[in-house]
């Protein structure tokens, strides 16, 4: 497979390329040039934007299918499903839950991706909990929470064939500071979730390791002057990277905002889609809650937000409207900065020699006119 592809426009990492043809051989890119044999392949996509595919590092579901569903099915379906919204990898993410159904899930994910994903492929298992605090529970159950424990977490990690590659844990929690030197040495993203911790214990954990905050502003203690809290302890470390949900519901633009021009390219844009992502307003589970969706907007019976039901395009629409900034800068922050946060940054995550060939074609408006996994063109609108 050997072919150029032609575009009005290309969005790369420092900006974007215009009157030249994009080269892809097999599955990588190989480079921009003027001109091309006369024989060449050519994918004429005139009139459209070329960028990087979008990669999701916090997703539960999409199309009325979760992770915690525990079958092959519904993460095939998952892949699939996330093609027609531009994501070409993602990380299945799982809920606190009882050790049965994580496993369950687990497995189902190691099954899935053994047998072959046609979507978006799973870049490894992201576990949310269950190691979290009550205070910031969100729309995770309090009656699994426990202590860090690495013997669990290596049964969890030889199901998954050594796949997990992010974990989501409050650091405040008994022994959470050697679970995270464990697994971070072991390269799983220790991440800081659920949590009521202060600026102190969160600069601790992150000197022991974790490198990343989940969902900022959150499930997590927010800022104060004289208390930075979680929420201030991400934003001011250079070390790590932030998660952010673009839909303007879990987090004000104007923080938003904030948030960006703060993390910049550690910015991490994520969805924390559930199943009724890609679905109609109505009646829906996240895990063992019932949720109503109404107008996008997940809740639990509670009031609390689960998850949402934003698509990661959507979210890039949303902060370049909110910022201004060139559309470039701002979509990298759902393809470039989340391969970074995982290491994958030099394979994945931006249009450059060498990498691997994920691609979206976009109109004016931002909408999927077509989706390439590796090389190959899996949707078409």
């Amino acid at each position: 497979m050997d072919y150029y592809v032609k575009a009005d426009c290309f969005l790369l990492e420092d900006g974007e390329k215009r009157d030249s043809y994009l080269h892809i051989t097999n599955d990588r890119f190989i480079g921009f040039t003027e001109i091309i044999p006369a024989d060449a392949e050519v994918v004429d996509w005139s009139g459209y934007t070329v960028a990087p595919g979008l990669f999701d590092t916090h997703i539960h579901g999409v199309q009325g299918y979760d992770i915690m569903d525990g079958s092959v099915e519904a993460v095939k379906q998952i892949s699939a499903s996330l093609l027609q919204i531009g994501v070409t990898r993602f990380l299945p993410t799982t809920l606190t839950s009882s050790k049965e159904d994580l496993k369950q899930a687990i497995d189902a994910i190691r099954s899935a991706v053994a047998d072959g994903l046609e979507g978006a492929q799973s870049e490894g298992v992201f576990l949310e909990g269950p190691y979290f605090t009550e205070k910031h529970k969100g729309a995770q159950n309090p009656g699994y929470f426990r202590d860090p424990s690495i013997k669990e977490f290596q049964e969890w990690q030889q199901l998954a064939d050594g796949t997990i590659v992010k974990i989501a844990l409050a650091p405040e929690r008994e022994g959470a500071f050697e679970f995270i030197r464990e697994v971070s040495a072991d390269g799983v993203l220790a991440s800081i979730a659920h949590t009521d911790a202060d600026y102190a214990c969160c600069h601790e954990a992150v000197d022991a390791g974790a490198r990343n905050y989940v969902h900022l502003f959150n499930g997590m203690k927010g800022i104060h002057h004289r208390e930075p809290g979680v929420a201030g302890a991400a934003l001011s470390d250079e070390r790590v990277f932030a998660e952010l949900i673009c839909d303007g519901h879990h987090v004000h633009p104007t923080m938003a905002r904030f948030a960006y021009r703060v993390k910049r390219d550690n910015l991490v844009m994520i969805t924390d889609c559930m199943r009724a992502g890609l679905m109609p307003d109505g009646n829906y589970h996240l895990g063992e809650f019932p949720v109503v969706v109404d107008g996008g907007i997940a809740l639990t019976e509670s009031g609390s937000l689960a998850g949402s039901t934003l698509r990661l395009i959507d979210g890039v629409y949303n902060l370049q409207k909110w910022t201004d900034d060139p559309l470039y800068r701002i979509w990298h922050r759902a393809s470039l900065s989340p391969a970074a946060s995982l290491g994958k940054d030099k394979e994945l995550g931006s249009i450059a020699p060498g990498k691997v060939a994920d691609y979206v074609v976009v109109n004016q408006q931002l909408e999927i006119q077509a989706v390439v996994v590796a090389g190959k063109e899996k949707f078409r609108k």
